[in-house]
């Protein structure tokens, strides 16, 4: 039995996937990054393989503790992967988003994919059929958004997100929701009526902890996959752990 463990540590969450001979057997979200906590994972699932994607400045020490109990591979611009970038500075594209590009290809080979990732920040990522990740956008995600408003504002309160939300606000909560949820779904439908007017067929493909969400009030015809990203770790360890 072969089992690796794929890290995905984002802005605001930091969140494990265990494969089990390939496919997904469990995904957790952890408290933190201390010794203890990455030690207790290898105690527990005894992992062959693991890969950590990192945009944040994790505590370095479980890098020695994944290598010691593992074969380690640290994601950054510099590993092999299924993709190509033409961009002008591939060294700065977040390893998030080479994640998910990994991700997409592995799971639509031979398409056009446009990749929207869901998180912290909405990061939208189109690959050519060629496997060539030819670059995309950023922008604030959900989170940052709802706090915004509570942040730069004397009386506006913070508002937990739900998919469930109407076109028009009925009160203070409700109006909030339907201008950010419904205000980034508008969005995401206009970005990707912009590149079918530039690119032939392509498939859409939404992930991250936010599908939820959004996915429902999207116009366009998409895929929604939230563990996209793990599934293109998993792909990047196999081919740098190999």
């Amino acid at each position: 039995m072969s089992t690796t463990i794929c890290f995905d540590f984002g802005n605001t969450r930091k969140k494990a996937a265990v494969f089990v001979n390939g496919e997904i057997s469990k995904v957790l979200t952890l408290e933190d990054d201390a010794n203890a906590t990455i030690e207790s994972l290898m105690n527990t699932y005894r992992p062959n393989r693991s890969i950590l994607s990192s945009v944040i400045d994790h505590n370095p020490d479980i890098e020695t503790i994944l290598k010691r109990n593992t074969r380690f591979h640290l994601l950054n611009h510099t590993s092999k992967l299924p993709i190509t970038s033409p961009a002008a500075k591939p060294e700065t594209i977040g390893a998030d988003r080479l994640a998910i590009a990994a991700g997409g290809v592995h799971l639509f080979p031979g398409k056009n994919l446009l990749l929207i990732g869901l998180g912290t920040c909405i990061t939208i990522n189109f690959i050519n059929k060629y496997k060539e990740f030819i670059g995309g956008s950023i922008s604030p995600g959900l989170e940052i958004r709802l706090r915004s408003l509570q942040y730069y504002t004397a009386k506006l309160p913070y508002v937990a997100p739900k998919a469930d939300v109407p076109l028009i606000g009925y009160d203070t909560d409700t109006n909030i929701l339907a201008g950010i949820i419904l205000g980034m779904a508008y969005e995401l439908d206009g970005f990707i009526d912009a590149y079918k007017a530039k690119f032939d067929n392509f498939n859409v493909v939404l992930t991250g902890g936010d599908v939820q969400h959004l996915a429902s009030h999207i116009k366009n015809r998409i895929f929604a996959d939230p563990d996209l990203i793990f599934k293109g770790l998993y792909a990047i360890s196999e081919i740098n752990n190999a």
